[in-house]
C-alpha cells in the first residue's frame, strides 16, 4: 500500500453510515491523504449533484467524481456556480427497459436521472430515496430521452425477487446493480465505477499497480476487481467479499478508516 496513489471510495455504507453520517477521523484520514499527494476519488452511485456534496463534505476542492455508477464523471471547481462541472456523460436509450420491468412490475417506483438538477419520476419515491429536484411526468416520457442512469423501486419486493426479474427478463443492453432493498439500477452497456476509473486513472497519470478501492455493494464489484487492491467491507454480502482481495470492518466499525491509515503509513 505504500505505493497507492488513487484510492477509489464508496460513499454509502462505506464511509457514510446509513444514517447518514461520516465520522471526523474519517474526514481527518481523507485530508491526510490529500495533503500526502494521493489522490482520493469518490466512486458511488449518487448523482452528480448529491455525490460532489459529499466530496466538499469531506474536504476535497479539486479533481474528479465519479458518480451515477460510472455513468457520469464531474469534476470539483469552487469557481464554479455548483461547485462542480459535468466533464462526461454516457448514455442509453432507457425506453426497452423501462417497458420491459414496468410489465412484470406494473406498481414499481420509476425515476430516470436529470443530470444536475435531480430526477424525473414516475410517482412519489420514499422521503429520502432519491436527491434533488423530483419532477413528476408521465412514464412514457421517461422513456423518450437518452439517460444516464435509471432507478427503478419496488417497495414490495425484494433484493432476490429483482435479481431474478433480471435473470428473467435479460436486460443485456444496459448494466444494473441490484441495491440494499428492492431497489434497481440500470446504466448504460458496459459502464461501471471501474470504467470510469481506468479513464480517471489514466489522466491521473497513475500507473495500474497504485490503485486501491473500497465498498460494499453489488456496484462495487467491478470496482473491487479493477483496483490494484480491492478492499471489501466487513458486512458486504458474500458475493462482495469473494471478489475482494481483503476484508475490512463493516460500517458500524468504521472498517474504511484502517484502510486509509494504513495507506498514510
Amino acid at each position: 500500500m505504500s505505493r497507492t496513489r488513487l484510492v477509489a471510495l464508496d460513499v454509502d455504507g462505506t464511509l457514510m453510515s446509513h444514517a447518514g453520517v461520516i465520522s471526523p477521523e474519517v474526514r481527518a484520514a481523507v485530508t491526510a491523504l490529500v495533503e500526502a499527494g494521493v489522490h482520493v476519488v469518490l466512486a458511488t452511485g449518487r448523482s452528480a449533484h448529491s455525490a460532489t456534496e459529499v466530496a466538499r463534505d469531506l474536504g476535497l476542492t479539486t479533481g474528479p467524481v465519479v458518480c451515477s455508477n460510472g455513468a457520469v464523471v464531474a469534476r470539483l471547481d469552487v469557481e464554479h456556480p455548483d461547485g462542480y462541472v459535468v466533464e462526461r456523460a454516457v448514455t442509453f436509450d432507457p425506453g426497452p427497459a423501462l417497458r420491459t420491468i414496468a410489465l412484470e412490475l406494473p406498481d414499481a417506483l420509476f425515476a430516470v436521472e436529470d443530470v444536475g438538477r435531480g430526477f424525473l419520476i414516475s410517482a412519489p419515491f420514499p422521503e429520502g430515496e432519491i436527491s434533488g429536484e423530483h419532477t413528476l411526468v408521465p412514464f412514457e416520457q421517461l422513456t423518450a430521452a437518452p439517460a444516464t442512469r435509471v432507478v427503478i423501486r419496488a417497495p414490495g419486493s425484494t433484493p432476490e425477487e429483482f435479481h431474478d426479474l433480471v435473470e428473467r427478463v435479460g436486460l443485456h443492453e444496459v448494466s444494473y446493480a441490484v441495491g440494499w432493498s428492492a431497489w434497481l439500477d440500470l446504466t448504460p452497456g458496459g459502464v461501471s465505477k471501474a470504467s470510469a476509473l481506468e479513464e480517471v486513472r489514466r489522466e491521473l497519470g497513475v500507473e495500474p499497480f497504485e490503485t486501491l478501492a473500497v465498498g460494499d455493494g453489488d456496484n462495487d464489484l467491478e470496482m473491487l476487481r479493477w483496483a490494484a487492491c480491492g478492499v471489501a467491507m466487513g458486512h458486504a454480502s458474500e458475493k462482495v467479499r469473494a471478489v475482494a482481495d481483503e476484508v475490512t470492518g463493516t460500517i458500524d466499525d468504521d472498517g474504511a478508516l484502517e484502510i486509509l491509515h494504513r495507506v498514510l503509513r
